[in-house]
Order: structure tokens, then C-alpha cells, then sequence
């Protein structure tokens, strides 16, 4: 079975920078060839996917974060990363990693990101 933990969360005021992390483990799970992608979840709200990269990393992002937030990947360390810049209120949430095609791994306990001043 695959565990993601997701890391980096925090408060930070409006503006300000985080960089989130996730780390995928899992005996028969082979992270470089699998696409994966942040989610988030405000709340009331229904989860959502903000960014995304391909095993070529190739990167998607959400209109609301596109040019503020930065998806990247070590496959060497099973990792994935969401920098996150010019933060605003609006991106409050519990943010998850996991595969980008409709999130079929289990997921993790999420990191909560809080923007407010």
C-alpha cells in the first residue's frame, strides 16, 4: 500500500511564501512513472486539484494559482513539491499530494496552509 506524507504547511500572512512536500512510499509503487498532483480543501468546499506533473514533468496548475504556485519533483527521493508565492487569504486549506489522475492512492493527513495577517 502506498503512504503519502504531506509536509511544509503552516500561517503565513497574505504574500508571503511556503513550499509543501510529499513523500510516496510503498512496496510495488514506482513514483517515477506515476503522475502526480496537489490537491487542496477549504472549508465547506470540495476538494480540488491545483497543480500537477507528469512522469516528463510536464506541470498543469488551477487558473486561481497559476504563476504563484510551482510544481516540481525528485524522483530520486519520491518527493514531490508545491512552492507557493504571493500567498493569499483565498488559498487557506488542507493541502494533499497524490496521483493526478482523479487521486486513486490513499491519501494522506494533508498539511494545513493558513493565510491571514
Amino acid at each position: 500500500q502506498v503512504q503519502l506524507v504531506e509536509s511544509g504547511g503552516g500561517l503565513v500572512q497574505p504574500g508571503g511564501s511556503l513550499r509543501l512536500s510529499c513523500v510516496a512510499s510503498g512496496s510495488r509503487f514506482i513514483f517515477g512513472i506515476t503522475a502526480m498532483g496537489w490537491y487542496r480543501q477549504a472549508p465547506g468546499k470540495q476538494r480540488e486539484l491545483v497543480a500537477s506533473i507528469t512522469s516528463t514533468e510536464l506541470t498543469t496548475y488551477a487558473d486561481s494559482v497559476k504563476g504563484r504556485f510551482t510544481i516540481s519533483r525528485d524522483n530520486t527521493k519520491n518527493t514531490v513539491y508545491l512552492q507557493m508565492n504571493s500567498l493569499k487569504p483565498e488559498d487557506t486549506a488542507v493541502y494533499y499530494c497524490n496521483d493526478a489522475n482523479g487521486g486513486r492512492l490513499s491519501w494522506g493527513q494533508g498539511t494545513q496552509v493558513t493565510v491571514s495577517s
